[in-house]
This record gives C-alpha cells, structure tokens and sequence, in this order.
C-alpha cells in the first residue's frame, strides 16, 4: 500500500476499521503539525521529515526519523510510540494513566501498545500523549539516546 487512504480501505473488520479510524483522527488532530504523516514500514505513520531533521533514522538515513504508528494486526490495533520507548518516564505516566481509565492491564512492549478490544482504546490520553513531546523535544531525546547508546559499544 502506497497511501494512508489505501491502507485504511484495506482493514477489513467493520468495527475495527472505525475504531483504527477514530485512533488516526485523534493522532492526525493532536501530534504537532510538523510531523508528516505517511506509509512507513507497512503501516500509517508519522515522522520527522528530512526538511527538519536531514540526518534521517540512523538505521536508514533515507528513511524520516519516526515518531509515531499505527497499524491495523489481525488481532489486535498496535499503537508504536518511539517517545514511549525512549523516555521511561513518559512511558511510567502513560502505563499508569492507563490504568486509571481502561479496566484491564495494558498490553505493551516497550514502544508498542496493542489494543485487543475496540471499545477499549484511550482516544483521549493517547491525544494528551502526543502534546507531552514537541518534535524538538523527540529530536533531542533521539540525539541524546543515540550518543549514549553508541558510548556504550
């Protein structure tokens, strides 16, 4: 698929298409403006473009440094959140913000959350989520991590 329309028209469980929809339209209306939204590795997702930050993902620098997916799994809607992954402390909040408003315990890697059940997606705290890191704020917490983690070889 080489368009978002694309790869929405492509979901085809009725109830999950409108609940992956609901879940773009809270990112598209809440992460700040400069990211750019797109197809990235398969699935919807919104990166750094390369006008703002040349250097690219260091694992392709050809690639925009990402920021934020979503993809539509045969069981589940996954939410990847490179900020989750980078920062433990705005991944304790979230975890524990969670808690507080859906009733079952949150299905996560460490920059992955999977929704299993539609009707149990946090539209709300996943658009708080995407306010608490300006796109200076990821780009810096990405340069950062990636010195420290090269210092470590």
């Amino acid at each position: 698929m080489k368009t978002i329309s694309e790869y929405i028209d492509s979901i085809e469980d009725s109830e999950k298409k409108q609940a992956f929809i609901q879940l773009f339209d809270v990112i598209s209306q809440s992460i700040p403006k400069e990211y750019e939204a797109g197809i990235s590795y398969g699935m919807i997702g919104w990166c750094v473009p390369h006008s703002i930050y040349p250097n690219g993902y260091h694992c392709d620098p050809k690639l925009p440094l990402p920021y934020v997916s979503i993809a539509a799994q045969k069981n589940f809607i996954a939410l990847y959140h490179m900020g989750l992954y980078a920062e433990p402390k705005l991944y304790d909040w979230f975890i524990s913000e969670y808690q507080k408003t859906i009733p079952t315990k949150v299905d996560a890697g460490k920059s992955c959350i999977r929704f299993k059940k539609n009707n149990q997606i946090p539209y709300e705290l996943i658009g708080e989520l995407l306010q608490k890191q300006s796109l200076q704020d990821w780009i810096t917490l990405y340069e950062n991590n990636l010195k420290s983690s090269s210092k470590k070889k």
